[in-house]
């Protein structure tokens, strides 16, 4: 059995929370994007949204035209207004990434992704740097210079990949960010900006970009890469499978930053992971499955003693990079599908949500917290073999001895998820995979995709609950143990509900 101590070892951080991705941002143009969103703070209430293309051709900020001879820019902010309107009227703010080059302004014709977004250098340092100021000035006028103040600025995203910035030119991304930076501080001194944005195996990256904003003297307000734990892609028609590291080595990727910046004048900044996840394709069925969940739950329980947050990738399968989903389950990134059915690690993220801000005990498989009116909430999780060798054990056991206080009885609320129970992908799976469902069938994969839950009474001795769990295969769990208020009449008497007097 654990013993959980009764007085709080620190307080459990919530950078897990701090941001979420979405794709491209011109889709939160759309209903579906909203409405997810809208279930989404309902449910876990996220402070910031990350998404790729803010100065892309999609969002018609950039509007080159000619005029008596001469060449002219244009800035156009209507998408972005209905798009930042609609984030903070849900309450959550943007985590602006500055990127993709308008093709008015590109160097080259090298684009990615399914809708094409541009990777080349500005063929104008100038240029851009009035776009950018533009965007910023704009920014600060509509919505108050205190509240653009509060927003992070992310210049780019993934350098170090040629997918994603042309060549992979070091030098040109150092330049670009030089430019970039320098200009934000233009529009105000206190406006936040950062990178290098880069992918797993990048490292090095850096720690160079580190010593060149420091050398130059250019401004450096966050750090920021990403993190994944899958290996090459085994691609199959519309479909990816990869091998997966422990998710151990997630969180050993959050710490990176801070020990390769250890020692330098950016010790002390924010590191923001602004992507995580399993796998890195967005068409790989991992990312829906009730394995996922299980494999994330000690990330998010520990994230955050390595760093400021760390940012899943993505919120919804409106998601487009490789083309429009073929099927309402797809491998997509999200929490959600398409049409809000949740996924088992939409229901982690929801558990998270309900947890406490006393830590009171954090292990291999558990977490347990305590709220400010008494409650106690303990995360459990069954463990998982990423290795594939093995399907994971068939059942798990955890015994905790739980300080809930008071004498008598304590009221337990349980919430399961695993293979069989708040997991709409294996219902889909057992209903033949329908690429589109139908209403009714929505109807059905909705409710397959509520959690089960149980409810009892456990009782109290010396103030503790002796919580027994046993957890099926990719189980993660939710109980919350409420401190005893019996207000049961003195005479009630179960033996009298068909009309019997007790004997």
């Amino acid at each position: 059995m654990i013993h959980v101590p009764g007085t709080p070892v620190g307080r459990l951080s919530d950078a897990w929370r701090h941001c979420v991705g979405t794709g491209r941002t011109e889709l939160a143009l759309r209903r579906d994007h909203q409405d997810s969103l809208a279930l989404l703070q309902r449910d876990i209430g996220f402070r910031y949204i990350r998404g790729h293309g803010l100065l892309s051709d999609g969002m018609g900020v950039h509007r080159p035209y000619e005029w008596q001879g001469a060449r002219h820019d244009h800035h156009s902010f209507t998408y972005v207004d209905q798009i930042l309107d609609a984030w903070l009227g849900l309450g959550v703010r943007p985590f602006l990434e500055l990127g993709f080059m308008p093709d008015g302004l590109a160097s080259g014709e090298q684009t990615v992704f399914w809708w094409r977004g541009n990777v080349t250098p500005p063929r104008d340092h100038r240029q851009w740097a009035a776009l950018v100021r533009a965007t910023l000035t704009h920014l600060v006028d509509r919505y108050g210079l205190d509240e653009v103040r509060t927003w992070p600025m992310e210049v780019w995203n993934e350098p170090n990949l040629t997918d994603f910035w042309q060549d992979a030119d070091e030098k040109a991304y150092h330049r670009l960010y030089e430019i970039t930076a320098h200009t934000v501080k233009e529009v105000d001194a206190g406006l936040r900006v950062g990178g290098p944005a880069i992918s797993p195996g990048a490292d090095p990256w850096l720690v160079r970009f580190a010593e060149f904003t420091a050398e130059h003297e250019v401004p450096l307000d966050f750090v920021s890469r990403h993190a994944y734990t899958s290996g090459p892609a085994q691609h199959v028609p519309f479909g990816s499978h990869q091998t997966l590291a422990p998710a151990s080595d997630l969180l050993h990727q959050f710490g990176t930053p801070r020990q390769q910046l250890k020692g330098t004048r950016y010790a002390e900044l924010p590191v923001h992971i602004t992507e995580f996840n399993s796998s890195y394709c967005p068409d790989n069925p991992i990312h829906d499955t009730a394995f996922n969940a299980a494999y994330l739950a000690p990330v998010l329980a520990s994230g955050g003693d390595l760093a400021d947050s760390f940012s899943y990738w993505t919120f919804s399968d409106m998601f487009e990079e490789a083309g429009v989903p073929t099927a309402l389950f797809h491998g997509g990134f999200g929490l959600l599908t398409h049409r809000q059915v949740r996924k088992p690690t939409y229901h982690l993220y929801a558990f998270m949500a309900r947890m406490g801000a006393d830590l009171l005990a954090r292990g291999d498989d558990h977490l347990v917290t305590r709220h400010r009116d008494g409650r106690v909430t303990v995360l459990a999780w069954a463990p998982v073999d990423p290795s594939g060798t093995t399907p994971g054990p068939e059942r798990h056991e955890l015994r905790l001895s739980v300080p809930v206080g008071g004498a008598g009885e304590t009221f337990v609320r349980r919430s399961t998820v695993d293979e069989e129970h708040g997991n709409a992908y294996t219902a889909w799976r057992h209903m033949g995979g329908p690429r589109s469902p139908k209403p009714g069938q929505l109807d059905v994969l909705h409710e397959a995709a509520e959690p089960a839950r149980a409810h009892t009474r456990l009782p109290l001795t010396g103030g503790r609950a002796d919580l027994r769990l046993t957890l099926a295969r990719h189980e993660i769990t939710l109980v919350e143990l409420t401190p005893p208020a019996d207000e049961t009449p003195p005479w009630w008497d179960e033996r009298r509900l068909l009309g019997r007097e007790p004997s």
